[in-house]
């Protein structure tokens, strides 16, 4: 199951994506929402992002990788509710509202998953790059003079 790259995985191209849309929707909000929403929700949203990407690429350490996706399933938790916030005050269309919805609902399923299993995203070759080897891989990769 484990990739190359973040990048690679359905919940991050998901989650981005979503960040994406809600940067373009965001930028017809208000001006005195600048400092408000319109901040919350993108930086809510893209940092679900971020945190899948540092979980995932410290993902040698599950206890690290199971905390990072807990915080960006916490993350998209915020991001619905400011987007319940942006409904509620008619900056965004009920299709735009509920489609976001149900693409952080799936967010979340996924994110749930990987908390459930991290094992299942270690490094494929992870006797090779457990903490202890890649101390002494990179210890006796140095040239002595």
């Amino acid at each position: 199951m484990a990739t190359g790259s973040f990048k690679e995985l359905r919940v991050y191209q998901l989650a981005y994506a979503a960040a994406r849309k809600i940067f373009l929707l965001s930028k017809s909000f208000p001006k005195e929402e600048t400092y408000a929403l319109t901040d919350q929700i993108r930086r809510s949203s893209r940092s679900v992002c971020a945190n899948i990407g540092e979980g995932y690429r410290k993902r040698i350490y599950p206890k690290h990788f199971v905390t990072k996706m807990s915080d960006a399933d916490g993350e998209a938790t915020e991001t619905t509710i400011w987007l319940d916030f942006a409904l509620d005050c008619g900056y965004i269309v009920h299709d735009d509202f509920n489609n976001l919805q149900d693409t952080y609902s799936e967010i979340g399923k996924m994110l749930n998953a990987m908390i459930n299993n991290p094992n299942r995203f270690l490094p494929k070759n992870n006797n090779t790059n457990t903490p202890a080897t890649a101390t002494a891989s990179a210890t006796s990769n140095t040239i002595t003079r």
